[in-house]
C-alpha cells in the first residue's frame, strides 16, 4: 500500500542533508532505514527552531506511526533536499509529510514519506492538547 502526500499541506521547513557513507547498505546504496533518519533529522531542526524541544519533565512531541515510499534509490557522495510539510491537525496531534531528492536534480523525488506526531504530557504518559502557539503554526 502506497500512502500519498496531502492534497492540502503547509510547507515549513527545508534542509540539506549530506548522504555519507556509512549510509550505504552492501549493496551499495542508502539503507532503506536511513530515509527514516533523514526525514527525522529535518523534523527535529524544525521542532527545535519553533522552540517544541522536548521536556522529559513536561510536555512535548512523541512520534506514533511512520512510513516511507521508496521511489528511486540514493547512493554517495550527494547532498539530499529534504521537504517538510504539516497538515491536519487534530485535538493533539498532526501529520508531517517529507520530500526527499537529490539536490543536484531537486525535480526527481526519490522518496516520500510521514509521520502522526502527538502532543504528550511525558510524566502522564498520555496526549495533551496542542499548544495555542504549536495550533498557529500547523493549522
Amino acid at each position: 500500500m502506497r500512502f500519498h502526500l496531502p492534497a492540502e499541506r503547509k510547507l515549513v521547513h527545508e534542509m540539506v542533508v549530506p548522504v555519507r557513507w556509512g549510509d550505504m547498505d552492501a549493496l551499495g546504496h542508502v539503507n532503506n532505514t536511513v530515509y527514516f533518519r533523514y526525514m527525522e533529522i529535518v523534523r527535529l531542526d524544525w521542532i527545535f527552531k519553533i522552540g517544541g524541544r522536548a521536556d522529559p519533565a513536561g510536555q512535548g512531541p512523541l512520534i506514533v506511526n511512520c512510513f516511507c515510499n521508496f521511489l528511486r534509490q540514493l547512493d554517495y557522495p550527494g547532498d539530499l533536499r529534504v521537504t517538510m510539510f504539516v497538515a491536519n491537525p487534530g485535538r493533539s496531534s498532526f501529520e508531517t509529510f517529507h520530500t526527499i531528492a537529490r539536490s543536484d536534480e531537486p525535480e526527481v523525488i526519490c522518496a516520500e514519506g510521514g509521520a502522526l506526531t502527538v502532543w504528550a504530557d511525558y510524566g502522564a504518559k498520555k496526549s495533551v492538547p496542542l499548544p495555542d502557539w504549536l495550533r498557529a503554526l500547523v493549522g
